[in-house]
């Protein structure tokens, strides 16, 4: 397995060239089967309720995710710790990164949680629109943001939240997924294929569940380009 490292930037460009690149050992040419909308049985799942439902998913610690054919799997490393920030599904359209979250056992964190995601946005002289999406209530954010090299333009997110027993899943869509919902099915179903393990340990409402890497892997920085 080869590893990259480097410091993602928010812009779409950099969310794809600038993670951490992660093959899975099992498919590494990232051939697994696309899920799609017509799976008989949709999640995401609680990694204990998982369904036999064939798919292969790389373990990630309290993410499972399933590799596919036309995405790069990879994982956003925080520079100094080395720790796993965020799971990343990525091609030239778009992104989709994935993140969990310790969550009460009857409740609705994402509720909680989105007005302050829109006022996060609304402070970096940005917008948050609610949508209906797929998994229900969405955000649409439009933050102004300056790239690496200097450029200016607005980042278009679409902010996804679905609530799990005691886990929040929270997938943030970037690029072309995100500025055109209407043609992110097949984003939309590798959300649904996602499993997440929240571990039976206590943790605080809100803070990130582990990440970790695959089993093998080394990573290996490399300079920036």
């Amino acid at each position: 397995m080869r590893l990259r490292r480097k410091t993602a930037d928010p812009a779409v460009e950099d969310a794809v060239d600038e993670t951490t690149e992660a093959t899975d050992p099992a498919d590494p040419a990232g051939t697994a089967d696309a899920p799609t909308s017509d799976d008989p049985v949709a999640g995401p799942f609680d990694v204990d309720e998982l369904p036999d439902d064939g798919v292969t998913r790389l373990d990630l610690g309290s993410i499972l995710v399933a590799p596919t054919a036309d995405r790069e799997l990879r994982v956003q490393v925080d520079e100094k710790s080395g720790a796993v920030r965020a799971v990343l599904l990525a091609s030239e359209a778009g992104a989709l990164e994935l993140r969990a979250f310790a969550a009460p056992r009857n409740g609705d964190l994402w509720s909680e949680i989105r007005p302050q995601i829109a006022a996060d946005a609304a402070r970096r002289g940005g917008t948050a629109t609610e949508r209906e999406g797929r998994f229900g209530t969405e955000l649409v954010c439009e933050v102004r943001m300056t790239r690496a090299d200097g450029a200016t333009g607005t980042q278009t997110s679409r902010v996804i939240g679905i609530n799990g027993p005691r886990w929040l899943l929270r997938a943030t869509l970037l690029g072309d997924p995100a500025r055109e919902p209407e043609a992110a099915e097949a984003w939309e179903a590798a959300i649904a294929q996602v499993a997440v393990r929240r571990g039976a340990h206590a943790m605080p409402v809100g803070e990130q569940l582990p990440l970790s890497l695959p089993e093998g892997a080394t990573p290996r920085a490399v300079p920036a380009t």
